[in-house]
């Protein structure tokens, strides 16, 4: 079998890459063709782009980069039509990857979407377009199978890779003195995965760190983002560390974490964290009429209650992000402590590892089905 699995951001990557080695050990026949970033390049699979060539985020920026956007798009489906695969895995993505499902759907190729578009927080018509273009959907998060029960989509339950990642994780004893880093208890900044985010939340993080000189603050390097950009944030209280982002996890004592899948990660590592988010002015104020939902967080999506405090936009101050972080800093505080206890009933909710091969089963059933 031939499959085309694509990916456009930072854990999008990871799972693709921890699918396409189930793939591998199943499918022995199996070519894999595969646009993502290092994780996925890392996999042995035909590498064909990295998606810090493409990956874009929010109403504005998305409107500046149209062209580039209409040229990417056109590029993959070029390359669809080349390969000819069996099947296409779309992963998350749904701005770029609802047009490739579409692209798909006229010229008969098969599409699995493993890692639904946030639909039950926004964008619900873009349920009508799954419903035409998505023969399989992959659902990560327990509360989607409520949502998409009430909608024609051919889904599946796997559960959420994240708990496979986690599952293969081995901590660095060693990783105080290989990053040189002092030995203070360790809190960990987060800013995100794209460079948009890390610019509009470094500023308040990087002034945090003052604050708390007790405490070493490192932040997590993302893959695709040059090291030359965290360097202004940097001082003798501020280190960085790049490619690590569970290993500083498994050292950290508290986390300063941009909305995203971070805040699942940072839960499942057990470290208590402040949640925040910051967007271009004319996007948040979109976003704002559009979006549907009570929480941003996955964590408080999850939970279907406040676990982790928010702070969204105008709340994203220095002021608000002390007086949060303060809260969950003590060992014996109330609120670290019913955090941590949130964080259990968040793992047990979440169930079992294994989703990467779940999916992988579910992708090869649903081929083999169709082949007969």
């Amino acid at each position: 079998m031939k499959y085309f699995i694509l990916a456009g951001e930072a854990s999008g990557d990871m799972h693709g890459s921890n699918l396409i080695r189930s793939i591998a050990a199943k499918d022995t026949h199996a070519t894999v063709y595969c646009w993502g970033g290092d994780a996925m390049q890392k996999t042995g699979a035909q590498f064909l782009k990295h998606y810090s060539e493409y990956s874009v985020m929010g109403f504005v920026e998305v409107l500046l980069k149209l062209n580039k956007i209409k040229q990417t798009l056109d590029e993959c489906k070029e390359t669809l039509l080349r390969l000819k695969p069996d099947v296409v895995v779309l992963i998350d993505f749904p701005g770029f990857n609802l047009r490739i499902a579409e692209f798909c759907h006229s010229h008969n190729i098969k599409v699995v979407y493993y890692i639904s578009p946030k639909v039950w927080a926004w964008k619900q018509s873009r349920v009508k377009k799954m419903e035409k273009y998505v023969n399989l959907l992959l659902l990560i998060f327990p509360f989607e199978r409520e949502f998409f029960s009430k909608y024609a989509v051919p889904h599946r339950y796997v559960g959420n890779p994240l708990l496979d990642a986690l599952h293969t994780f081995e901590k660095n004893t060693h990783f105080y003195t290989d990053n040189k880093l002092d030995h203070r208890p360790i809190i960990a900044l987060m800013p995100g995965s794209r460079m948009q985010e890390i610019k509009r939340m470094m500023p308040v993080m990087q002034e945090i760190t003052h604050f708390f000189p007790e405490y070493e603050f490192v932040i997590a390097g993302a893959p695709a983002i040059p090291d030359k950009v965290y360097t202004p944030y940097l001082s003798a209280n501020c280190r960085m560390v790049s490619g690590q982002t569970y290993q500083l996890l498994a050292h950290a004592h508290a986390a300063i974490v941009c909305s995203g899948t971070a805040t699942l990660e940072t839960a499942l590592f057990n470290v208590p964290q402040v949640c925040g988010y910051k967007a271009n002015a004319l996007s948040y104020y979109i976003a704002k009429m559009l979006v549907n939902i009570k929480f941003i967080s996955l964590v408080n999506l999850c939970m279907n209650r406040k676990v982790i405090t928010e702070l969204i936009q105008y709340d994203w101050s220095v002021s608000r992000v002390y007086d949060e972080l303060k809260k969950i800093l003590e060992s014996d505080s109330a609120e670290r402590k019913q955090m941590l206890s949130d964080y259990t009933e968040l793992r047990t909710l979440l169930g079992e590892n294994g989703a990467s091969d779940r999916s992988s089963d579910a992708i090869m059933q649903f081929l083999s089905a169709d082949t007969h």
